[in-house]
């Protein structure tokens, strides 16, 4: 019953708007972000916060839709390495802001306000909200897992 409801908020999440293909901690299908203008991530090469260390904008000369939105890359190569392992890559938590989701709600991932910790890659939505959850990191991890995704469905239950 719960994995139908979830299948239900994913489906009807990607007839509306919003984040970025992200794996969630016991999800077996990545949840997916898109933005309004259909691109995840915000069109930032995902692969490049791993690779180069900082936040790269993808373009339109190496993109691939992947779960219903465009993914952008800086160049072929980092096309290749996301394709070869899309959740090596992709945001935690739908590419929402990860501090959000830690207190059971959602807001825009930013992809400027980033941070990889444990090899995988969280968004928040503006620089105090990645203050708030730096601060509080590890626990603030936690809590996201252990509500996602069931906050995409609470939150469409509650807008």
């Amino acid at each position: 019953m719960r994995k139908d409801v979830v299948k239900l908020a994913f489906l009807a999440l990607s007839l509306v708007v919003v984040p970025t293909a992200v794996p969630a901690a016991n999800h077996p299908a990545p949840a997916v972000y898109s933005a309004s203008d259909g691109l995840a991530a915000g069109g930032y090469d995902v692969t490049a916060y791993f690779t180069d260390g900082k936040a790269v904008r993808g373009s339109a000369k190496h993109e691939l839709m992947l779960q219903g939105v465009t993914w952008r890359f800086a160049s072929k190569e980092g096309k290749a390495r996301f394709q070869a392992n899309p959740s090596a890559y992709a945001p935690q938590f739908g590419g929402y802001c990860a501090w959000a989701v830690s207190q059971g709600y959602l807001a825009s991932g930013d992809p400027e306000q980033w941070k990889i910790v444990n090899g995988k890659l969280y968004l928040n939505f503006n620089a105090r909200a990645k203050e708030l959850w730096e601060a509080d990191q590890a626990a603030a991890i936690g809590r996201g897992d252990a509500n996602w995704p069931a906050v995409l469905t609470k939150n469409q239950d509650n807008p």
